[in-house]
């Protein structure tokens, strides 16, 4: 493909960077996407499907994205990811003040980030609330919050660490200025992809209105569109760890807004 070269994978395909211009009509298999400074292509391994989510070619399901996301964090290495969540520290003295409370959580398995990054929140004189997911007859509850102490997470299920109690009702997501939320992939309109169990689904429409909402991902997770929900609640903000702390262009009308 004469101009086009590669520049190695993220978790959605293979880009193929073509510069700052738009690239042509992209062939069947590929579809045209914009990165921050870029427009490139991504290489689909799945069969083409008909246009979607606001005119998207070749888009995949959630489940689909989900699992390449999930593959590519698997193939970072231990110094990558450390050097990545050290980056992820050194942008938080630009988002928080002191004395603001901050709903942050426990980075798990290949998630961006590091109790470093609490840790950190606490120097800035950050109050950090972590969550505390719980059902009810096996639906996913909104969640509640527990003060971060260093040294005093306690196991919890599915591989998590939560606070020790006491603990606040969920409604005390409404106190925090900044929400750090963990997520697989977000869009440049402020959609975000989870791990599908929807307890921030449920949670976030309770922070207040102009709390700052903000995905922590890796830089080739922020992408140009993702499929989106009417119930989905938009972010505000990307945090990775290259281009730090990236303002996204929420919809008139999102669902939080």
């Amino acid at each position: 493909m004469p101009g086009v070269s590669t520049t190695g994978s993220n978790s959605l395909g293979t880009v193929l960077v073509a510069g700052r211009n738009r690239v042509p009509n992209p062939a069947a298999g590929t579809t045209a996407v914009r990165g921050i400074d870029t427009w490139g292509v991504i290489v689909h391994t799945l069969s083409p499907s008909p246009p979607c989510h606001r005119g998207c070619v070749g888009c995949r399901s959630k489940a689909e994205i989900r699992a390449q996301v999930l593959a590519a964090r698997r193939e970072v290495t231990p110094e990558v990811h450390d050097a990545e969540a050290e980056a992820l520290c050194g942008h938080l003295a630009g988002i928080v003040r002191s004395g603001q409370t901050v709903c942050a959580y426990v980075p798990i398995r290949f998630e961006p980030g590091s109790i470093a990054l609490l840790d950190t929140l606490l120097r800035l004189g950050a109050r950090v609330l972590l969550p505390v997911a719980r059902d009810a007859d096996g639906v996913p509850q909104p969640m509640q919050w527990g003060d971060y102490r260093p040294g005093g997470l306690v196991p919890a299920r599915m591989g998590l660490q939560e606070p020790q109690q006491p603990w606040l009702p969920a409604e005390a997501v409404a106190d925090a200025a900044v929400v750090f939320v963990p997520a697989l992939a977000v869009d440049a309109t402020g959609v975000r992809l989870g791990r599908g169990a929807g307890y921030y689904d449920r949670t976030l429409p309770l922070a207040k209105p102009g709390a700052r909402l903000i995905a922590v991902v890796r830089d080739d997770e922020l992408v140009d569109v993702l499929p989106a929900e009417r119930h989905d609640v938009r972010m505000t903000h990307a945090l990775t760890p290259r281009r730090g702390l990236v303002e996204l262009n929420r919809t008139p009308g999102a669902h939080g807004e």
